[in-house]
């Protein structure tokens, strides 16, 4: 049977999809999303969404209805259990003139479903590696991926070249070893902080640009009193592009925060950006960002033995993801407003 789903839901984004996409893939269950995106100002289906959805059917030799740019529904058969192999997905294929739609968003649909398969994988993903309003690769680095591990998945990633808005053109290698066994994860307590570690990068830019970043961050976190470290790099990239990415470490869990650069936005101003973001979190003292959250719910869900975690914020994205997964029967998410906590028994 179909299991319906309502892609308006909520926060009406493309968490929806990509976490759909992803448990159909492992459950091998057929999925109908209507209302794709329609809380977006542009609803249906951009082009690094178009490519999860291919790549969420090539892993699986899955059946296609709706897979265009635009589309606001989606049909999506399962062909199978997900196959290990050499792949390769490239956002830039999906629209004409190319994009720079965000490939982490690609990369979180497909590592799962990969992870949980019989064998290793390895991937190659092009289009935007920096994106606003999406996970950064150095997110996924230094956060995500580290965050996983310690659930039991092993997967790395390799930055081989520096994609920004508009033009994209960035490269990333993903490794993921197969038949991984995941075990819940309880984050009630961060512990200390023990440091903050920074990259501050510009491509086809003058390397002012990333030093002045890196030291006004600097300044900044240690008159809050913090310990940083923020690396100055001029990389690699078809386009010119700017960005800082704070990673906060603490002795139970990591967060990260970044700031871009734009015309007319001094380099000291994206500094302070990701710095203000970074500070806010580290006073509310909880372990998981915002973002982390929702990201979590699906490995925990997946995972032997019960998961138990408290978050900054309780944002629509989570409750929205909590909602999309107990749709498989997979578990059960209760998620307390007052005390911030998530809270996820498997069935």
């Amino acid at each position: 049977m179909t299991i319906e789903i309502d892609g308006s839901y909520g926060e009406g984004g493309g968490q929806v999809l990509r976490t759909s996409l992803s448990l159909a893939a492992i459950t091998g269950e057929p999925i109908r999303i209507t209302g794709i995106r329609a809380g977006r100002k542009k609803p249906g289906l951009a082009a690094q969404h178009l490519t999860a959805v291919r790549a969420a059917a090539a892993i699986c030799h899955g059946q296609l209805q709706g897979d265009a740019l635009g589309s606001t529904m989606l049909e999506f058969i399962p062909g199978g259990v997900v196959q290990p192999g050499t792949y390769s997905f490239d956002v830039t294929e999906a629209q004409q003139g190319g994009s720079a739609g965000a490939i982490t968003l690609v990369l979180q649909t497909i590592l799962l479903p990969l992870a949980l398969a019989e064998g290793d994988s390895e991937i190659t993903l092009r289009g935007g590696t920096h994106v606003i309003f999406s996970p950064t690769m150095t997110y996924i680095e230094q956060v995500y991926l580290p965050m996983l591990r310690r659930m039991g998945i092993a997967a790395q990633v390799k930055l081989g070249a520096w994609g920004w808005y508009p033009r994209g053109g960035g490269e990333v290698n993903l490794q993921v070893k197969g038949g991984c066994k995941l075990t819940g994860i309880n984050l009630l307590e961060r512990g200390e902080l023990k440091r903050v570690r920074g990259l501050a990068v510009a491509t086809e830019l003058p390397v002012h640009i990333p030093q002045r970043m890196a030291s006004r961050a600097e300044n900044l976190l240690r008159t809050a009193g913090l310990r940083v470290y923020v690396q100055a790099l001029r990389e690699k990239g078809v386009a010119p592009g700017a960005g800082i990415f704070l990673t906060a470490e603490y002795r139970n869990s990591l967060t990260g925060f970044g700031g871009f650069g734009r015309l007319r936005l001094s380099s000291e101003k994206v500094a302070e950006i990701a710095c203000e973001q970074l500070l806010q979190f580290h006073q509310t003292g909880a372990p998981v960002d915002e973002h982390l959250a929702d990201q979590l719910l699906l490995p925990a869900v997946l995972a032997s033995g019960e998961s138990h975690y408290k978050v900054s914020e309780v944002s629509t994205h989570l409750t929205t993801n909590a909602a999309v997964i107990e749709k498989f029967g997979l578990g059960k998410i209760s998620v307390n407003q007052a005390e911030k906590t998530v809270l996820i028994r498997n069935s």
